[in-house]
C-alpha cells in the first residue's frame, strides 16, 4: 500500500523587517503591491473553488493590515514546454480532445446495461433476418465490402487490407493462375486473383475519382496499422457515443399507457383493410405504449402510401386520451398542413382533444396564440414544421413525438429532436429512412417496423429516365389530361418557373396551371395547393415542396426537371406523389447531357430507375447508403477517417463494430480502491503553499477532485498553478501519484504493483479491450512495453526502477493508454 511522506519545509516571515527567507526555488517569486489574483474557478465544484477563495482572502487581509506592509504574494508561473510539463501537457491533450463530452451523463446500471447489451445482441439477429426478407431479388450482397478484381479499371485505387492504398495496374496471366498488379509507393505488388478477391477493397465509390494523399509502401506497413488503427478508433468513438445515448433511455421510465376501450372505434375508421405488414406495425407501437416502461423509439419504415399516417394516429390516439401532449413535426408546411387536417379529421369526435398548427406562414399574434394554448395545455395535438421546436414553445405535457421524414430537417434541427428522445416516446416516419436510421435499426439500436407489402389497389409507377425533351413533355401531359388526370410538373429550382410557365401556357392555353414554391406568401400558397386538391388546376408547376405528403388522387403524372440535383431520397418521394389510386402512374424524369453529370448523379438516377418496383424504399436506403457513404451519412467529421482507410474497408470496420460493441466494456472502479503497491516520498513546501495555511488542505482538496473525475482533477491542478505558479518537482511527485490513481480507476485498474522484473497493472478488463486500448496508444514505446498476460496488463523491464522514475513512466504510460477511453462503454 502506497504512503504519502510529508515533509514542510521552514519559512520565516520577520515582521519587524519584513525579510523571509527559504524562498522556494521552483517559481519566480517576490513580495509586490497592485496585484490581483483570481479567487474563483466556475469550472471547479464549490466546495474546493471557496475554499480557495476563503484561503487567499484571509491571507490577504492579514498581509494589508499590518501598517508597514503593503505586501501581497505574486507568482510568475515558468513557461514550460513539451516533456519538462508532462502534467501540463496532459491537461491540455484533455481540453483538446473535448475529453469530457465523451464521458457518459450518469453511470447506467451494471445489470440493466447488460440485460440491454443482450437486447441490442437479439435485435442485430432479427435485423439481419429483416434484411433478408426485405430484399425482393434473390439474395444479392447489395452492402458488399471486398471487390471482384475483375471489375477494377486501370488507375483504380484500392487498398490491401495488410499493406493499404495503392494503385491498380491490371491483370496478368502467368502459367494457369491470373495474378493482380497493384502500384505501391516503393514498388510493385504482384496477388493472385484469388487471393485479391479476400483481401482486396475499394478505395472509392464506384465510379469516383477521388485521390489518397499518399499510396503506402510495401516495406512499411506499420504505417497503415496506425492508419487502420485510427480509422478503427474513430468508429468506435462514435459507435460509443450513440451507444450511451441508448443506454440512458434505459434510466427514463415512464407508467405503461392505458389502452382506451375505445380504441377499436377510433382503429374502425380506418377506410381501407390493413396489410399483414401494417398490422404488425399497429401491434408493435401498441406494445411499445402500453406494455413497457421504457419510453418508445420506433422507426416506421414504408413506402409512400402505404400507410405510415395510419400508425402514427393510433399511437396518437393512446398518448393523446392519456392526457399527454403531442408533437407531429413534419418538415414542410404542405405536409404538415396535410397532417394537420387528416388529425383534425380523426379527432373530431373527441371533443377533448384539442389540435393546433404551427409553422412560420403565421402571424406573430398566430403563433402568440398557439404558443400560449400549447404551455397551458389546451392543445393536445400540436401539429406544425419546425417552429414547433423553438425556444418559445414551452410543453407542459408532452408524451409523444411524431417526426416525418427526419432526414429533410438540419442539423440543428436533428440535435433538438435528439434531445426529445432520452425522455419522451418518439415515433419516426419515412418512406426513405436516412441509412444511418436504417443501420441502427438493423443493428439493435433502435426498432423498427418495416411496411413492405402494398395496398391491393396499388400499381408500380412507370419511370421514364431521358435527357430533357420538350415532345415528350407535351406528349405526356397530353396523355395525362386526356383520361381526365392531372400534372405535377417539378423543377430544383424558383428561379425559372416563371419561364417555364410561360412554356407551359403556350402549350396549354385553356388549361388552369398553377405555382407553387416556398417564397410564395402563405394564403397563396395554401389556396394553390387547395386548388390542386379539389381539381380546379390541372397543372402544379413547383420546386419540390411538394415531396411529401400531398396525397391527389388523380395526380398520376410527374414531370421532374434536372433531376440529377435532386438527392436520391428526394427523387424517390418526389415520384410517390403519383400512382396512389388504382390509375397507372407515369414519371418522367429528365436530366441534361450525361457528359455535364457527375458520376455520383448517375448512379443515383440509375438506383432509382432500377428501384421502381412498390415497396423498394428499403432497399433504395441501402443502395444509397453505398452511393452517398458512411461520410455523409455519420457526419462529415468523419470524412478524414474514411480517406485514411477507403470506404469499403471503413464499412466493414463499421459493420464489426456495430456487431461487436458489446466487446468495448470497460468497468472504471472508485478512485479510494486503486493501490499502488510502491511508496512514495513527496515533500510539500510549506512556503509554497501558504505562509498562513496548513498545506495538508491541499492535500485534502487534492483527493477531493480527485475523487470526483480527471475533469475536476484538472481545473483543480490548473487552479492551484494559477495561485501558486508552477509546483516543485516534489510537490509534481504527489500530484502525478494522484493523476495516476485517477487515470488507473478509469480504465478499471484496481492494483499496480512493482517486483523484480515487471511491472503489473491488475485489471478486470479483457483481451480484447486490452488490445483496442493499445492500438489506440499513440506513443510506440509505450504501447511495445506493454503485454496482456494471466488477465493482468504487464510491462517488464531488465534493471531495478527508482519508485519516483516508476511514477513518471506510470504517468505517461496511463496517459498513453486514456487516448482510447472515449471509445469504451463504460458501466
Amino acid at each position: 500500500m502506497a504512503t504519502v511522506k510529508t515533509c514542510i519545509s521552514s519559512y520565516v516571515f520577520n515582521k519587524t523587517t519584513h525579510t523571509t527567507t527559504a524562498f522556494p526555488k521552483f517559481c519566480d517569486c517576490r513580495w509586490k503591491s497592485n496585484t490581483k489574483v483570481a479567487l474563483t474557478n466556475p469550472l471547479l465544484p464549490a466546495s474546493i473553488s471557496s475554499k480557495f477563495s476563503k484561503r487567499r482572502e484571509t491571507r490577504r487581509s492579514a498581509l494589508y493590515s499590518s501598517k508597514t506592509s503593503t505586501l501581497v504574494y505574486e507568482t510568475r508561473e515558468k513557461k514550460v514546454v513539451g516533456d519538462e510539463d508532462p502534467i501540463g501537457s496532459f491537461n491540455q491533450r484533455l481540453r483538446k480532445e473535448k475529453w469530457a463530452r465523451n464521458q457518459p451523463t450518469e453511470r447506467v446500471n451494471p445489470k440493466e446495461a447488460q440485460i440491454y447489451m443482450d437486447n441490442i445482441k437479439e435485435k442485430q439477429k432479427k435485423g439481419l433476418k429483416k434484411l433478408e426478407q426485405a430484399k425482393l431479388e434473390g439474395k444479392e450482397k447489395t452492402l458488399s465490402y471486398t471487390i471482384d478484381p475483375e471489375t477494377l479499371v486501370e488507375g483504380d485505387y484500392v487498398v490491401h487490407k495488410k499493406v493499404g492504398v495503392g494503385r491498380f495496374v491490371g491483370i496478368k496471366r502467368s502459367g494457369d493462375e491470373k495474378y493482380v498488379y497493384i502500384q505501391y509507393g516503393d514498388g510493385m505488388a504482384k496477388i493472385s486473383v484469388d487471393q485479391s478477391r479476400r483481401l482486396l477493397y475499394r478505395y472509392n465509390l464506384p465510379n469516383e475519382i477521388k485521390k489518397p494523399r499518399t499510396l503506402n509502401k510495401l516495406g512499411d506497413t506499420s504505417t497503415w496499422e496506425k492508419r487502420k488503427s485510427k480509422g478503427k478508433l474513430a468508429i468506435q468513438k462514435m459507435v460509443v457515443d450513440m451507444m450511451e445515448q441508448y443506454m440512458q433511455r434505459l434510466k427514463q421510465k415512464r407508467p405503461p399507457y392505458p389502452k382506451s376501450p375505445d380504441y377499436s372505434e377510433f382503429a374502425a375508421k380506418f377506410p381501407y383493410t390493413p396489410t399483414p405488414d401494417q398490422l404488425q406495425a399497429f401491434s408493435d407501437v401498441e406494445a411499445d405504449l402500453t406494455e413497457q416502461e421504457t419510453p418508445m423509439d420506433r422507426l416506421i419504415c414504408g413506402d409512400v402510401g402505404f400507410g405510415k399516417t395510419e400508425v402514427a394516429l393510433r399511437a396518437i390516439y393512446l398518448v393523446a386520451l392519456a392526457g399527454k401532449q403531442v408533437m407531429v413535426l413534419a418538415p414542410t408546411i404542405v405536409l404538415a398542413k396535410q397532417h394537420y387536417e387528416v388529425i383534425c379529421d380523426r379527432f373530431s369526435g373527441y371533443p377533448d382533444v384539442k389540435v393546433g398548427f404551427l409553422s412560420r406562414f403565421q402571424t406573430k399574434a398566430e403563433k402568440a396564440e398557439v404558443c400560449a394554448r400549447i404551455s397551458e395545455g389546451y392543445i393536445s395535438i400540436a401539429v406544425g414544421t419546425h417552429a414547433l421546436l423553438g425556444s418559445q414553445v414551452n410543453y407542459s405535457n408532452v408524451g409523444l413525438l411524431v417526426v416525418d421524414e427526419e432526414q429533410r430537417f438540419g442539423v440543428k434541427q436533428k440535435e433538438k429532436i435528439t434531445s426529445f428522445k432520452t425522455s419522451v416516446d418518439v415515433l419516426t416516419l419515412s418512406a426513405t429512412p436516412i441509412p444511418r436510421t436504417l443501420y441502427l435499426s438493423l443493428g439493435g439500436y433502435r426498432d423498427a417496423s418495416l411496411i413492405l407489402t402494398p395496398p391491393p389497389e396499388r400499381v408500380p409507377i412507370i419511370t421514364h429516365l431521358s435527357e430533357f425533351d420538350k415532345e415528350k413533355v407535351i406528349s405526356a401531359i397530353k396523355f395525362e389530361l386526356a383520361r381526365g388526370g392531372q400534372v405535377f410538373y417539378v423543377r430544383p429550382r424558383i428561379k425559372g418557373l416563371d419561364e417555364k410557365k410561360k412554356f407551359l401556357l403556350g402549350a396549354f392555353p385553356n388549361v388552369q396551371i398553377g405555382m407553387a414554391h416556398g417564397k410564395q406568401a402563405a394564403y397563396l400558397l395554401e389556396n394553390t395547393m387547395k386548388d390542386f386538391a379539389e381539381g380546379v388546376i390541372k397543372i402544379l408547376l413547383s420546386t419540390n415542396i411538394v415531396e411529401s405528403g400531398l396525397d391527389i388522387q388523380n395526380a398520376n403524372t410527374i414531370i421532374i426537371e434536372d433531376v440529377h440535383l435532386f438527392g436520391l431520397a428526394q427523387m424517390y418521394q418526389l415520384r410517390g406523389r403519383v400512382g396512389r389510386a388504382d390509375k397507372e402512374a407515369y414519371a418522367y424524369l429528365f436530366h441534361p447531357q450525361k457528359s455535364r453529370m457527375s458520376d455520383d448523379a448517375l448512379d443515383r438516377l440509375a438506383a432509382l430507375q432500377e428501384c421502381s418496383g412498390l415497396g423498394c424504399g428499403f432497399r433504395l436506403a441501402e443502395r444509397d447508403m453505398a452511393i452517398r457513404g458512411f461520410g455523409s451519412i455519420f457526419g462529415e467529421e468523419q470524412s478524414g477517417d474514411i480517406a485514411n482507410v477507403g470506404i469499403d474497408l471503413y464499412t466493414e470496420m463499421l459493420s464489426e463494430s456495430l456487431s461487436k460493441v458489446g466487446q468495448y466494456r470497460l468497468a472504471p472502479v472508485p478512485y479510494e480502491v486503486v493501490r499502488l503497491g510502491f511508496d512514495i516520498n513527496s515533500r510539500l513546501p510549506y512556503e509554497y503553499i501558504d505562509a498562513l495555511d496548513d498545506p495538508r488542505r491541499i492535500i485534502e482538496e487534492a483527493e477531493g477532485a480527485a475523487k470526483e473525475d480527471l475533469w475536476t482533477l484538472m481545473n483543480f491542478t490548473e487552479q492551484l498553478r494559477r495561485q501558486y505558479g508552477k509546483e516543485p518537482p516534489s510537490m509534481e511527485l504527489f500530484l502525478k501519484k494522484i493523476y495516476v490513481k485517477r487515470m488507473a480507476a478509469d480504465l478499471g485498474i484496481t492494483e499496480i504493483s512493482k517486483s523484480a522484473k515487471a511491472i503489473v497493472m491488475r485489471t478486470s478488463m479483457t483481451r480484447e479491450a486490452f488490445k483496442f486500448l493499445l492500438e489506440a496508444m499513440p506513443t510506440d514505446h509505450l504501447r511495445s512495453s506493454l503485454k496482456f498476460e494471466g488477465g493482468h496488463i504487464k510491462a517488464h523491464h531488465f534493471v531495478d526502477i527508482a519508485n519516483e522514475r516508476l511514477l513518471e513512466w506510470l504517468f505517461e504510460c496511463l496517459a498513453d493508454m486514456h487516448t482510447g477511453l472515449p471509445a469504451f462503454v463504460k458501466y
